[in-house]
């Protein structure tokens, strides 16, 4: 363009003729032409390609899958192929295309964009196949001119941008050119991830989410419903390998779930690769199956789905087949019926329906994929020639006058823009990249030198620049920019395939997917719209494994997912309060697991207590022993002028009866919660009264022997050395000397309250930890010292006469005393816990009833029962009659 156009109307005149060298010599391979008079560049043939076209100052190129399947002749080698073409017209791609013509056409009328100028395009059909595809962004490229006039085959492109292509694998292909020259192409349904990455495809942009996200988001769908034990179905090329090698990522890391199996759709339809994937859907235990493929390769495997009755399945559709009406047909209601998937954002554009009515048919060569529109359409032909053919029904000719409004297929249904919705924001995408370049102002330019392009000459390289920065927003109410991989803001409609009352399948909206929201990947979804395909009516499961609940483990099924596991329950001590833990943790050492192993609770605390039946016993002996004694004591006290209490120093029996009543009341330290004090008490207490009671025992049994010796001849100072201040001295050194090793205990490793948790782990045993072992081996072996000697003293005297034998009661006492005590230390270490504070309880109160029985129950009896006993004379007469 030599000039801007002075109004919107203008016209370029002969554009394609300024074509780039650098076009045009690496597309369709011109050569010099030496037979002209001036020197040229000319194209050494012409690819057949359907497509539309529309003149203007400034073209923007569009590729679209029009027809579903390319037929390529056979080759025989000896002559030049003929060229391949194209059959089974899809009516909603057509409509994408025919959204670009409207939004160019929309452009055009807006004096607000882009004034002065005018947009025109050059669209090609790509026939789903790359070689097809290729060989049209080619054309694009160098254009369709016999030859440029330039000797050197320079000036502007034919197109300065292109809309599309449509296919993952077309569009690396076709970028990896179009890079090389930075010529900008905003695809709107190629959604592979690894066309993000800049370096290898600069020119690169898109109105489409990439499938990193697309992934995310069916991820998301999955995390919702628990669903972690899932199939995979995808198809054989980019879109379908890459998108399935971020879906088993993602389901690990996002989901911590597993791929059951992961199955690639042949791209030939081979028949038994197809029964054999359905083999594996109906096999496997995972009832979801998540598909991403595009439609073309998907309709072999529902057919076969179909034919062998595969139900039970919860579908989940990518976007590239989640709205295609190809699917939506009563046959395939029982078995699609339910399915969820994620739909590209859905829009509405104001006016598309009525510039779709008006479409008519042209002769123009360059306009025939609307010719094949309107044969598809009506049935009919333009070509009156081949009216009949191979014996099928005759067709008539097309007219042209037919109406579009009595028609209702894909073509004339805008209720789900979402495709062509995309088309629409490329195409203003370009515009208002295009604008910000137009009105650059000179000094503020983005190139070097702040300098802005040249309007009679723009290149698309420029373009790319200012496409990377276009933020507007469109007549729905949508904001279209890119981010500084092309990618635009990711927006997902969640679709549900809902049962209509005719039977087919509609396609309801039911949620959201907005990447823009505040958290990542936000999923919003009305569960209550959902329709579910099964005889329930609810949400399937769908796990290897059913959830661990609190309480249990995880433990891996070898050789299995790691979503196949078996529950095991925690051990004791060890608990997991959440759901799935894959350890049990153990509780704090004061603490431990419930019944449920799901939460510590405080251990047992045990001790023996006043409440327990074990501690009611022994302190209802306690208390009578002690009574007893305190009986006996009075009965002694009422009669201690009678012979039986006097004899063997009556003191020394009221000592016993009181160190006896000590010994039973010090067996209540023991019982109840220790204490600091009842720790150091306890056996303090229980050390000297025990000793008390021996050592008063033992002065008995020495007197005795003493009063013996004294009565045979030459023995009467025998009793001078065991007078009543001497017997009462002798008790108090030993006693002392048990207080002195109680004192010395006290001091350097006082008992103190412990709670011990060796015996069982499930419990707290509150005992008293005696400290020192030493000092407790040396009480006890300082009692068991003084109670040896007396019963060795009463065992020698136990023959004496009987008015002097109170040794045979001595005697018997202290027998069942170290009977008692000798049994004592092995009960004392193999009992546990609170039972061996029973055990030396027991001990206690057994050998105090044995010295209070075997020594004051024989002189009760005499005083009580027999008092005629109970006098010198009676005691003398017994002895005279022994003589």
């Amino acid at each position: 363009v030599s000039e801007r156009p002075k109004n919107k109307t203008g016209r370029r005149e002969s554009r394609e003729k300024d074509v780039s060298s650098a076009f045009f010599s690496h597309s369709s391979s011109p050569v010099p032409d030496s037979t002209s008079g001036s020197g040229s560049c000319q194209l050494r043939g012409h690819f057949n390609l359907n497509g539309m076209y529309q003149d203007g100052d400034l073209i923007l190129g569009g590729l679209f899958e029009v027809h579903f399947l390319t037929v390529f002749p056979e080759l025989s080698f000896t002559s030049e192929p003929e060229q391949p073409y194209c059959e089974q017209f899809d009516m909603a791609s057509f409509q994408q295309a025919q959204t670009m013509a409207f939004a160019i056409d929309e452009i055009n009328r807006n004096p607000k964009l882009l004034p002065n100028i005018t947009l025109g395009y050059h669209m090609y059909d790509n026939c789903v196949k790359l070689a097809v595809a290729f060989r049209a962004a080619m054309a694009l490229l160098s254009g369709t001119d016999e030859a440029t006039s330039s000797v050197d085959c320079t000036g502007s492109p034919p197109v300065i941008g292109i809309v599309g292509d449509p296919g993952s694998t077309h569009s690396i292909a076709i970028s990896s050119v179009l890079g090389l020259f930075r010529v900008p192409m905003v695809s709107y349904f190629a959604t592979c991830s690894c066309l993000s990455h800049r370096r290898q495809y600069p020119s690169f942009f898109r109105t489409i989410p990439s499938d990193a996200f697309q992934v995310h988001a069916i991820t998301q769908i999955l995390k919702r419903f628990s669903w972690t034990w899932v199939g995979l179905v995808y198809s054989d090329d980019d879109y379908g390998i890459h998108a399935a090698h971020a879906f088993h990522q993602d389901v690990q890391v996002q989901l911590s779930g597993c791929v059951a199996y992961s199955e690639m759709l042949p791209r030939d339809n081979n028949r038994k690769d197809v029964r054999r994937i359905v083999e594996a859907i109906k096999a496997s235990t995972a009832r979801v199956v998540v598909v991403i493929s595009t439609e073309a390769y998907l309709l072999p495997l529902m057919d076969e789905v179909a034919l062998r009755n595969v139900t039970g399945r919860q579908w989940i559709a990518s976007e590239a087949w989640a709205t295609s009406p190809v699917f939506l047909t009563r046959r395939l209601l029982p078995y699609l019926g339910g399915t969820l998937g994620i739909a590209i954002r859905r829009g509405e554009i104001q006016g598309l329906r009525d510039f779709l009515l008006r479409l008519q048919p042209d002769s123009h060569p360059k306009n025939n994929m609307v010719q094949n529109f309107w044969e598809e359409m009506f049935g009919c032909t333009f070509d009156s020639g081949s009216i009949q053919a191979d014996g099928e029904e005759e067709k008539k000719v097309c007219t042209g006058e037919e109406k579009l409004r009595n028609t209702d297929t894909a073509y004339t249904d805008i209720s789900e823009l979402r495709a062509s919705y995309n088309v629409y924001k490329a195409v203003y995408a370009l515009a208002h990249a295009l604008h910000d370049l137009t009105t650059c102002k000179e000094g503020k330019g983005p190139f070097n030198g702040h300098i802005c392009a040249s309007l009679g000459n723009i290149q698309p390289w420029q373009v790319v620049d200012y496409l990377q920065k276009v933020n507007f927003t469109t007549g729905f109410g949508d904001h279209v920019s890119f981010d500084k991989d092309g990618n635009a803001l990711a927006i997902y409609d969640v679709m549900n395939w809902q049962p209509n009352p005719d039977g087919s399948i509609k396609v309801h909206t039911v949620g959201m997917v907005d990447e823009a929201s505040q958290a990542d990947y936000v999923l919003t979804l009305d569960e209550d719209a959902l329709f579910w395909n099964f005889e329930s009516k609810k949400v399937p499961r769908s796990v290897c494994s059913e959830s661990c609940p609190p309480g249990t483990r995880r433990a891996r099924r070898k050789g299995l997912p790691i979503c196949c596991f078996d529950c095991l329950p925690c051990t004791d001590g060890e608990i997991s309060n959440v759901t799935d833990s894959t350890e049990c943790t153990a509780c704090p050492e004061e603490f431990w697991s419930s019944p449920e192993k799901d939460r510590c609770v405080p251990k047992e605390v045990e001790f023996l207590s006043y409440e327990e039946p074990l501690g009611i016993s022994l302190t209802t002996a306690s208390l009578f022993g002690s009574c007893f004694c305190a009986g006996v004591l009075g009965i002694f006290a009422r009669h201690r002028h009678t012979p039986v209490v006097r004899a063997n120093n009556s003191e020394l029996s009221f000592l016993l009866l009181l160190s006896l009543k000590l010994c039973f009341m010090c067996v209540l330290l023991f019982i109840g919660q220790p204490q600091l004090w009842t720790c150091q008490l306890r056996h303090v207490a229980f050390g000297i009264s025990f000793v008390l009671s021996v050592s008063s025992i033992l002065v008995k049994t020495m007197v005795v022997v003493a009063v013996f010796k004294s009565s045979r001849p030459g023995g009467q100072s025998a009793m001078k050395w065991f007078g009543v201040a001497q017997q009462r001295g002798t008790v108090l050194v030993l006693t002392a000397f048990q207080v002195a090793i109680c004192a010395a205990w006290l001091a350097t490793a006082s008992p103190t309250p412990y709670k011990n948790t060796r015996y069982v782990s499930s419990k707290i045993v509150y005992e008293c930890a005696v400290g020192s072992v030493l000092w407790f081996a040396t009480l006890l072996g300082y009692i068991g010292l003084l109670a040896a000697v007396s019963f060795l003293l009463a065992f020698l005297a136990r023959n004496l006469p009987d008015n002097f034998n109170e040794a045979k009661f001595i005697t018997f006492s202290m027998l069942i005393f170290c009977a008692v005590w000798i049994t004592f230390v092995p009960a004392y270490i193999s009992s546990p816990g609170k039972y061996s504070v029973a055990v030396e309880v027991f001990a206690i109160l057994a050998s105090s009833f044995g010295l209070l029985v075997a020594i004051f129950a024989p002189k009760c009896y005499i005083i009580l029962l027999h008092p005629e006993r109970n006098t010198k004379q009676a005691i003398m007469g017994r002895t005279t009659q022994k003589k």
